[in-house]
């Protein structure tokens, strides 16, 4: 199956298109992941669903040329003319880990066309403080770029966190897992710093959610070292209709177990 594209400033955001079905759903993966992250849900849901599977930019087929960060406005924009490329009229969306801020901004952006939002194990509901220190300020942004290019000072940095205590250990061995190559170790740099402008007020979120009547269901691994039940907390005690459910799995089982999960929810 070939991809379809979105051209933007010289930049595309490629995706897929899976099944017939009446109802729209837009899918958007985690890192180091690519629109393939959804292949279970596309095999499951298109006699029901029109899937669109969306590859981040920096991941799968998508690129982001410009040497500032996505803006928000950047995003709506290119949403924008996916609606109308696809001629969509209202859709549900999805967002894994860091596929959770796309999620979040499409419902910012759009509100009135988003039916339902399904977030899981989702970035960007609760500010993380490694990310922020090692993207907002400037000199911090200059270390992070060297633990790139030399990987030996990222070694070095795991090690002292992990002497230290500072880090879970089960975070520090996912990051080792992320940074073991130097493709993959520009890719969360272009990642992190890229992507460090789609930050979320949740209390305006909540309210848009609310105001729109959007259902929304937050999924979430017993064993997520990366992302955990708490830190769905600010979106949890502000949106009574929530849907939140625990699945018995880690991180990397989240998309499978909610599929599970979603299939059971709604027979």
């Amino acid at each position: 199956m070939n991809s379809s594209f979105i051209v933007y400033k010289h930049s595309r955001l490629a995706y897929r298109k899976y099944g017939e079905g009446k109802k729209i759903v837009l899918l958007f993966h985690g890192f180091g992941q690519d629109n393939k992250a959804f292949q279970s849900w596309a095999d499951a849901w298109q006699r029901e669903y029109t899937l669109y599977s969306f590859d981040l930019f920096f991941h799968g087929e998508s690129t982001w040329l410009s040497s500032e960060p996505v803006e928000k406005k950047d995003w709506t924009q290119i949403i924008t003319t996916f609606i109308h490329q696809e001629q969509v009229s209202e859709f549900e969306v999805v967002g894994f880990s860091l596929g959770g801020k796309f999620a979040l901004a499409t419902v910012e952006a759009l509100p009135q066309k988003v039916k339902r939002i399904v977030l899981l194990a989702a970035d960007g509901i609760k500010p993380n403080f490694w990310y922020r220190l090692a993207t907002y300020p400037y000199l911090m942004r200059v270390f992070f770029k060297s633990l790139i290019l030399h990987p030996g000072r990222f070694h070095r940095v795991t090690k002292l966190l992990r002497a230290l205590h500072l880090v879970d250990k089960g975070v520090i061995r996912f990051a080792e897992s992320q940074m073991d190559t130097e493709e993959k170790r520009k890719r969360v740099y272009d990642s992190w710093v890229g992507f460090r402008h789609l930050n979320f007020d949740i209390k305006t979120i909540a309210n848009v959610i609310i105001k729109n009547k959007i259902d929304i269901t937050i999924l979430v691994g017993k064993y997520d070292k990366i992302v955990s039940a708490n830190d769905m907390t600010p979106m949890l005690k502000r949106v009574a209709h929530c849907t939140f459910h625990i699945l018995e799995t880690g991180h990397n089982g989240v998309v499978e177990k909610a599929l599970e999960f979603l299939r059971v929810k709604n027979t």
